[in-house]
């Protein structure tokens, strides 16, 4: 059973999980304090409107960057979201390339997902029974039409699918394993996108990547492999494009969702009133 936000509760349909950059796009903004059944978020919602929006963020590794990928409360995160109602949310995320033909600066949009990580906790229904759904496609199939569609007319053409394997870090790959990644046909790596999905798609929730590459990865090009100052440096150069960019795709998300995303769970027996 889903329960709506309470009346007193500042409430948003569309939720962006980012960094930093993101706190600036919104007006009329005040910060929210939630709670979740799985703990706390990384750090403080903010909701502010956006075109007539109703948008909440949050800040994925907290405003301080404390928490490293593999510590990051992504349960608590998502659900944080769900309870506030957002139904949508646009997921921008820094990644490495896996072929030379993305380099850095490049806008992808994935329509496939590879898990390499270990150990993170990557379902609400651990407990009271097995909910097993589909995640053939692990994208909002609608919003990614949105991302790659707004994207073209801001005259910053994105490449248009892709496999984003995600590893659990905090270090980078290897040569040997960024070798054997792009030999799969996967083209993009990054340590956050699951399971930022899997738990959307566990609360009928429409996911959609908007992924920015800041490096080659290790086994694609020759040096000293790649260094958090030039993630951090590209991601930075290009944050006043991606800021823009994402208000966009907010603007163009419907209103209404007739993509698959909102039947996710339609006839389980779940183990947990949903929020």
């Amino acid at each position: 059973m889903s329960q709506p936000p309470s009346a007193s509760q500042p409430s948003a349909e569309i939720g962006v999980i980012g960094g930093s950059g993101f706190y600036s796009f919104l007006d009329d903004v005040h910060e929210v304090e939630v709670d979740t059944p799985f703990g706390r978020p990384s750090d403080t919602l903010t909701i502010g409107a956006l075109a007539g929006r109703r948008v909440a963020f949050v800040p994925r590794h907290g405003r301080d960057h404390r928490y490293p990928p593999h510590k990051i409360p992504y349960r608590a995160n998502l659900w944080a979201l769900r309870s506030l109602g957002v139904r949508q949310i646009v997921a921008p995320s820094a990644v490495g390339s896996l072929t030379p033909d993305h380099g850095p600066g490049t806008l992808a949009i994935p329509d496939q997902l590879v898990d390499r990580t270990s150990g993170r906790a990557q379902t609400f229904y651990d407990e009271g029974g097995a909910v097993h759904l589909s995640f053939a496609d692990p994208y909002c199939p609608i919003g990614r039409e949105v991302a790659v569609s707004t994207a073209r007319r801001a005259g910053w053409p994105p490449v248009d699918g892709g496999t984003l394997v995600v590893i659990e870090g905090p270090r980078f790959s290897t040569r040997a394993e960024s070798r054997w990644y792009a030999a799969q046909g996967w083209t993009l790596i990054g340590m956050t996108g699951h399971p930022e999905a899997v738990l959307a798609r566990e609360l009928a929730l429409c996911y959609i990547p908007v992924c920015l590459v800041t490096d080659l990865d290790a086994g694609i090009e020759e040096g000293e492999g790649v260094t958090m100052e030039e993630v951090f440096r590209v991601f930075a150069e290009n944050i006043d494009r991606l800021r823009p960019l994402v208000a966009d795709m907010i603007k163009s998300l419907p209103t209404d969702r007739a993509c698959p995303c909102p039947h996710s769970l339609d006839g389980m027996r779940l183990p947990l009133d949903l929020p």
